[in-house]
C-alpha cells in the first residue's frame, strides 16, 4: 500500500529521484538558463513554504504563473504588494468584498494573508517564459500536479477544494475523499466571469461555513497584510 505523506517534506524527498522528477529539474536548469523564466526560481514552490500540508484547509487552483516581469510569485492569482493587481484577482477581491461587506485593497494583490492561514495557493504549472503563456506545460509537470492532488485527497480530515474555470472543474475526476467540500463555478477572469458564473458564487462563505461545522477555524478572507 502507498504511504502517503503527511509534510510537503516527505512528499518532495518521495518525489525527488522519480523519473519524472529527474526530467523535469533537468528541464527547468536548461530554461530557467536559456530563457527568462517567471517566478524567480526560488519561488517556485512558495504555496507549500508558506501552508503546510497539514495546516491545508482550503485549496485554490491555478493553472499557470503570470507570465509579466515581477508578477509571479509562486501563489496562485498572487502578485507582490505594489504590482497593479491583474483582472481575474480583481474580480476575487469584488466577491470577497460582496459577500463580506467589507472593502478590499486593490492596491495590494499579495495573497500571502491567505496561505499564511492554510489557503493553498496551487498552480498546476509551476514555471513559465517571459510573455509566452503555458510554455511550460509539460507531462512532466502533469505527472508532479497529479501526485500533490493524490496526497491532498488522502488528508482525511475536512477541506475545501475551489475549482473556478473548466480546467481547474476538470480536475475533480482526482477528488474522491468524503471529508472534502468541493465548490465548482466559473473562472474569475474578465472573459468568463462577465458572461455570468462568477459573481454571486458565495464560495468564500460557503468555505467558511463547511470549516465552522467540522470546528475548524475560519479563513478570514478580507483581512491582507
Amino acid at each position: 500500500m502507498k504511504k502517503i505523506a503527511t509534510t510537503w517534506k516527505e512528499f518532495f524527498v518521495e518525489q525527488q529521484n522519480k523519473d519524472y522528477s529527474l526530467r523535469l529539474h533537468k528541464f527547468l536548469d536548461g530554461e530557467y538558463e536559456k530563457h527568462t523564466c517567471y517566478p524567480p526560481r526560488k519561488s517556485m514552490f512558495k504555496a507549500f513554504e508558506l501552508t503546510p500540508l497539514d495546516k491545508v484547509r482550503v485549496v485554490i487552483i491555478g493553472q499557470d504563473p503570470y507570465h509579466e516581469e515581477g508578477q509571479a510569485m509562486g501563489l496562485s492569482f498572487s502578485v507582490p504588494k505594489g504590482v497593479r493587481v491583474p483582472p481575474s484577482l480583481v474580480n476575487i477581491f469584488k466577491e470577497i468584498q460582496d459577500e463580506y461587506k467589507t472593502p478590499m485593497d486593490f492596491r495590494n494583490g499579495d495573497l500571502t494573508y491567505l496561505a499564511k492561514q492554510g489557503v493553498l495557493l496551487l498552480n498546476s504549472i509551476l514555471s513559465v517564459r517571459a510573455q509566452q503563456a503555458l510554455s511550460h506545460n509539460i507531462e512532466e509537470y502533469e505527472e508532479f500536479f497529479h501526485e500533490v492532488l493524490e496526497t491532498l485527497d488522502k488528508q482525511f480530515r475536512p477541506m475545501v477544494f475551489l475549482l473556478w474555470g473548466g480546467y481547474a472543474r476538470k480536475l475533480k475526476k482526482f477528488l474522491h475523499n468524503p471529508d472534502h467540500l468541493i465548490l465548482e463555478c466559473a473562472h474569475p477572469s474578465p472573459l468568463s466571469a462577465n458572461h455570468g458564473g462568477w459573481f454571486g458564487n458565495n464560495h468564500f462563505k460557503l468555505a467558511n461555513e463547511y470549516l465552522r461545522k467540522n470546528y475548524l477555524q475560519e479563513i478570514n478572507w478580507t483581512k491582507q497584510d
